[in-house]
């Protein structure tokens, strides 16, 4: 029996999530948007399209939480886009509202379910489905990590002229321009690229990664980035669906790891079908260690902010 797939929100990113996971046959996915006759369209023509891939996998559309009833997995893209100038902490108060009424109606309907929220500010919206859905923590985690490492990695490959398949890397903390590109923790066939250019040509190649989601908003004007979201998602379903236990950087509850409680933050972690079944801890530097706590007091911050939302 295939797994049941549920997303939430048939934008850009949901529609394009819910292509890539039938593409690759991981599951039936039930697509639901308040919009009356969005999810309806994208699905049958979604549904439309799966005799090309070759695996019998459904897609329906709908405006009614019911159909989501018993999934697997639950994704949720639902929410406002990142406009131009705007700074994903912006985003707070209008997207934990509808992450909050989002998670509930997953959770009553899909007490199993494993969450991977989608929605920026990514770490925060995390924590609110956390919070809203009382589920075991290793069963609610998000995306970012998965995300800014690919970035991180199309940028070293265009740099170097390299193919992406000779790159690893990691990039931890906050899923904002805080965030945590690790250097010394990036090769190329084996080899740190900080024994391969000069510190100033990775700096370029950090700072870039953490203003990327900008960059395309920049492009886009009125829209931001959704390919890329919705392939790093996907990784993790993937991860998740066939017990692969990866180790890939998402977005996690922390109690007690990296000196860490109580907080949703970017760390490599091990993804299975029970969700996270490991924290992966690096060793850090005292300067990565110190990015790190700065990444991880923006998010404690927002925290703040939330408390009297939920």
């Amino acid at each position: 029996m295939n797994k049941k797939i549920t997303i939430v929100g048939a934008g850009n990113v949901g529609a394009s999530v819910a292509q890539r996971i039938l593409e690759k046959g991981l599951g039936d996915v039930i697509l639901v948007d308040v919009v009356e006759g969005i999810p309806q369209g994208k699905a049958l023509d979604l549904q439309q399209s799966t005799p090309l891939y070759g695996y019998d996998c459904s897609v329906i559309g709908t405006n009614d939480y019911k159909e989501t009833a018993d999934s697997d997995i639950a994704i949720i893209t639902a929410g406002l886009p990142r406009k131009p100038g705007m700074s994903r902490d912006e985003l707070l108060r209008a997207n934990a509202e509808i992450v909050k009424l989002v998670t509930r109606e997953v959770a009553s309907k899909s007490p199993q379910t494993l969450i991977i929220v989608v929605t920026n500010p990514l770490d925060l919206m995390t924590y609110v489905a956390s919070e809203i859905s009382g589920f075991p923590k290793k069963r609610v985690l998000g995306m970012g990590g998965v995300l800014d490492s690919a970035r991180f990695i199309s940028f070293i490959a265009e740099e170097f002229n390299v193919s992406i398949e000779k790159i690893n890397t990691m990039v931890i903390g906050n899923h904002g321009d805080l965030m945590v590109p690790l250097p010394r923790y990036t090769t190329i066939a084996g080899t740190p690229i900080t024994e391969l250019i000069p510190k100033e040509r990775i700096e370029r190649l950090v700072e870039r990664t953490r203003k990327a989601g900008a960059e395309i908003v920049g492009f886009l004007k009125t829209g931001s980035a959704y390919y890329a979201p919705a392939a790093a998602t996907v990784e993790m379903v993937d991860a998740i669906v066939n017990n692969r236990k990866k180790t890939l950087p998402c977005s996690t509850y922390l109690n007690g790891e990296y000196g860490i409680d109580g907080i949703y933050a970017g760390v490599p972690v091990v993804l299975g079908t029970a969700g996270v079944e490991k924290v992966v801890e690096l060793d850090l530097t005292e300067e990565e260690k110190n990015s790190f706590l700065k990444s991880i007091e923006a998010v404690r911050e927002g925290v703040k902010l939330l408390k009297g939302l939920l």
